[in-house]
């Protein structure tokens, strides 16, 4: 195919992009088609009226107009869930809500990230990296995801939860149902794994929250959950519903974000060597590049939000109730932000990437990622320095709002204790 030809397929493409009709390509490289509808068409019309957005500035220009641009999603989720236990869960979590409900949850979530909060949350985090390490040291190998990315958050935000160890199980999976049906496309199956899940971890929350009401839990956890049951501002108290809703939020949040940091991060780290290389010469950089892991594979590629009025996004009107989709993966590779935005830089700076939002929706977890991230893969480099790929296939996660991968397996080499 000639160089022209190809290029007319890809804008025929754009022109007729619809999140909720993509193939299996497009789910493993979403990048060429996001340039293209950045070049041709930044502000997307799909035939049905939904909007996709891929410039940087767009999405800040949305993100911080939260009173036109609302992420209510009762009427949005009503229409793809009817009367459901999905329905109930994500039109109650922090992250699909406006104020007041937003401000209540946030003002009773945040105290857990203060810098005292993290320094508790990062020393357990640290010894778990290093037991995990140990295990994969003592079979010479290990999936990144399985073994490492994904085992490292449902532990941590089990601690915080005050979840007993050994009733830690079943969380993954139910982390991967209920966010699984956010996809754009749902299947039927997906959908109901989605809402059993829901009702499963429901069920689940109801009997440990009346177990650690009544003092039969450890002591030693629960930081978040304590905050979330306190009393101290009538104003901002939880309703039973709102608290179980929001515990499932904040481990499928937290477990999802951070396990495709890790994945995606150490899968850049291989495919650039180069970059590697410079990390190992220079470990100061290693917080400048989770904040490129970050940029250039965000581990949520998109974001929702419904217009309360008549509007404009560069001049372009939008009119009320029109659905709009944040392309964040896209608009991480914004040349107008990014220099030479398509290649993986670990000391990239300034770094102004969408990766935990922006405005009053800005992830609360933030620090925890950054800090979980650094820790992980961190140690992992020092640890291994000589890690490497497997001959086993790596399989990413298939999903459009999720961006990471189900099976990462790679071969640790000499460890440089030895």
């Amino acid at each position: 195919m000639s160089t022209r030809s190809a290029d007319l397929e890809s804008l025929n493409k754009a022109i007729n992009f619809d999140i909720r009709k993509v193939d299996r390509a497009f789910l493993d490289d979403p990048y060429p088609l996001y340039r293209t509808l950045r070049k041709n068409h930044p502000i997307h019309f799909t035939s049905d009226g939904l909007i996709f957005l891929t410039r940087h500035r767009d999405l800040v220009h949305v993100y911080q107009d939260h009173k036109s641009f609302s992420s209510d999603k009762k009427f949005e989720f009503g229409q793809k869930y009817g009367e459901s236990h999905l329905l109930r869960h994500h039109t109650t979590s922090l992250v699909f809500n406006d104020p007041p409900l937003h401000t209540r949850v946030r003002r009773r979530i945040m105290p857990a990230f203060t810098p005292r909060s993290l320094s508790i949350l990062e020393s357990r985090f640290e010894l778990m990296v290093e037991r995990l390490l140990d295990e994969a040291e003592d079979r010479g190998s290990m999936d990144v995801v399985t073994d490492f990315a994904s085992a490292l958050p449902v532990q941590i935000i089990g601690d915080m939860l005050g979840i007993p160890v050994e009733e830690r199980g079943p969380l993954r999976d139910w982390s991967l149902a209920i966010l699984g049906a956010l996809e754009p496309i749902v299947t039927r199956e997906a959908e109901d794994w989605g809402n059993n899940s829901v009702q499963e971890f429901s069920d689940y929350l109801k009997d440990h929250l009346a177990r650690f009401r009544a003092g039969k839990m450890d002591p030693e956890l629960g930081e978040v959950l304590a905050l979330l049951l306190e009393n101290k501002d009538e104003l901002a108290s939880l309703s039973d519903e709102e608290l179980i809703q929001n515990c499932i939020f904040l481990l499928n949040a937290g477990h999802e974000t951070t396990t495709n940091l890790i994945g995606n991060g150490i899968d850049c780290l291989l495919r650039f060597p180069d970059q590697r290389e410079k990390l190992q010469r220079h470990p100061e950089l290693l917080k400048s590049s989770i904040e490129e892991m970050l940029r250039f594979e965000s581990s949520n590629q998109l974001g929702n939000r419904r217009a309360t009025v008549d509007t404009e996004i560069s001049g372009v009107k939008v009119k009320t109730g029109s659905l709009v989709t944040l392309g964040i993966g896209a608009a991480n590779r914004d040349p107008e932000v990014f220099d030479d935005p398509e290649t993986f830089k670990v000391d990239r700076t300034p770094n102004k990437h969408l990766a935990f939002g922006s405005g009053i929706h800005t992830c609360a977890g933030l620090s925890l990622a950054r800090i979980e991230g650094r820790l992980a893969i961190g140690g992992l480099m020092r640890r291994f320095p000589n890690f490497h790929q497997s001959n086993q296939t790596a399989t990413r996660g298939g999903r459009a709002r999720f961006r990471g991968y189900l099976s990462y397996p790679i071969e640790l080499g000499q460890p440089a204790h030895k």
